[in-house]
């Protein structure tokens, strides 16, 4: 039986559910495979699919001193395997002298994670984000002598691409969420050879139609309201969304927007909306639930996206999926879900100007739209939903990285039929004490 280790920065995630998807799927396929987590897991375990919530998940944290020890004999005695890694962090590259010392603390962290794998008789290790993880999950495989794959989305490639050089340099293949993202590895890392350069999109699942149905009843004096769905991170950029809401408030439209998602920015963002005070306006609704998406949905006229950078985002493959009118940047992959006037809008990135005049666009279109016939929002509404029930549905998505996964692991002897595996009855982040140097 084939056995991959798949390694994330954090497992399980609830703002990344595709890892666990992608894991259920190699299983399907009769793939074992170790699940494993560089941070300590975030509860809730409902994160993970009930097949995965029993799995043990092979965690790096907390550290322990003993394998710690074991992994500096490792790297000693297999020496020769990461020497030319060792020499690109010490004397090639234009890297900061900090970020020169965090890649050494991250080989050491590879050959850990190569004893926790020891005896367990790991074929590839495939890892999702080419984050600081990526490094440690090289370092493993040329440790044990296997190979090692890679997923890149968005910031990962785009803004913190950090020794991505070695890392594609010494990957087996390494997938990507869009064509945009493939032409720009291979445009920014011309060594490269093309056929390791893998696209394969997310995926979500689509709403029935009558839970999609295109728009309701209209009140006479309808509230123009948005939808912005994302982590409260820098990079999706809720600041710019927030400056926007400020001008339509200048120009006295009837509106309002609601921000699900939590994070670091938080703060930031409260103080910006009692700034411009828009607090009648905006409302931060911190973590939402699945189920609670549907009725936010369903009151949207639009729903936005701000990021300054991203991968093929599924915020958008969501609202499309239940026939929304999105706006989104013209960056990286959106364009390939997004077509102008046919599917969605799009608007030039960080020019405000363009976002809020596309706004006010979208604003008469909405309050012009006559409910008892079918209107121009109406036709991109359904085409919307075609695009993502024709592309972008989570099965078939999976299905995809499945076949493209296991054709570049092991094509003649993995059996592609779909198979339960059983699980243990509860996580461990216990590793096995069995060492072989």
């Amino acid at each position: 039986m084939l056995t991959i280790a798949y390694l994330a920065n954090r497992f399980p995630a609830a703002v990344e559910p595709y890892v666990a998807e992608e894991i259920e799927e190699l299983r399907r396929r009769g793939v074992e495979v170790i699940q494993g987590s560089v941070q300590t897991p975030e509860p809730p375990l409902h994160a993970l699919p009930s097949a995965s919530r029993g799995s043990e998940t092979l965690c790096l944290q907390p550290i322990r001193v003993l394998i710690l020890l074991w992994a500096l004999v490792l790297m000693a005695r297999r020496w020769e395997r990461i020497a030319g890694l060792v020499v690109r962090v010490l004397l090639k590259g234009k890297e900061s002298p900090k970020r020169r010392l965090k890649a050494l603390l991250h080989t050491w962290l590879g050959a850990y994670y190569a004893v926790l794998l020891q005896k367990r008789g790991v074929d590839h290790i495939h890892v999702h984000h080419g984050y600081f993880g990526s490094w440690i999950a090289m370092v493993a495989a040329r440790l044990l002598g296997i190979s090692f794959s890679l997923t890149l989305h968005g910031s990962d490639l785009l803004l913190h691409a950090a020794y991505l050089d070695s890392k594609l340099k010494h990957c087996k293949f390494c997938v990507t969420v869009s064509d945009y993202n493939r032409r720009f590895i291979l445009e920014h890392f011309p060594g490269i050879n093309p056929g390791k350069i893998v696209v394969s999109r997310m995926g979500v699942d689509a709403p029935s139609y009558q839970e999609s149905r295109a728009r309701e009843t209209r009140a006479m004096h309808h509230t123009f309201s948005l939808l912005a769905v994302g982590r409260l991170h820098a990079v999706k950029d809720h600041a710019f969304l927030l400056q926007a809401c400020a001008r339509l408030h200048e120009h006295g439209l009837d509106f309002e927007c609601a921000i699900g998602g939590e994070g670091p920015e938080r703060q930031r963002l409260e103080s910006l909306i009692r700034k411009k005070r828009l607090g009648e306006r905006v409302t931060l609704l911190g973590h939402v639930s699945s189920y609670q998406m549907g009725s936010l949905y369903r009151r949207a006229d639009v729903i936005v996206l701000t990021s300054r950078s991203e991968g093929l985002p599924l915020a958008l493959m969501e609202a499309m999926a239940r026939s929304k009118i999105v706006l989104a940047p013209i960056i990286t992959g959106i364009p390939e879900i997004v077509i102008v006037g046919k599917t969605g809008f799009l608007y030039a990135p960080g020019s405000l100007e363009d976002f809020v005049e596309k706004l006010l666009f979208l604003h008469r279109l909405v309050l012009s739209e006559d409910r008892f016939a079918v209107s121009h929002l109406d036709w991109i509404r359904h085409a919307a939903r075609v695009q993502v029930l024709q592309n972008f549905t989570r099965m078939k998505q999976l299905s995809n990285f499945g076949d493209r996964f296991l054709e570049r692991i092991a094509p003649d002897s993995v059996q592609l039929a779909s198979r339960n595996i059983g699980s243990p009855n509860q996580e461990s982040c216990e590793p096995r004490m069995e060492l072989s140097l």
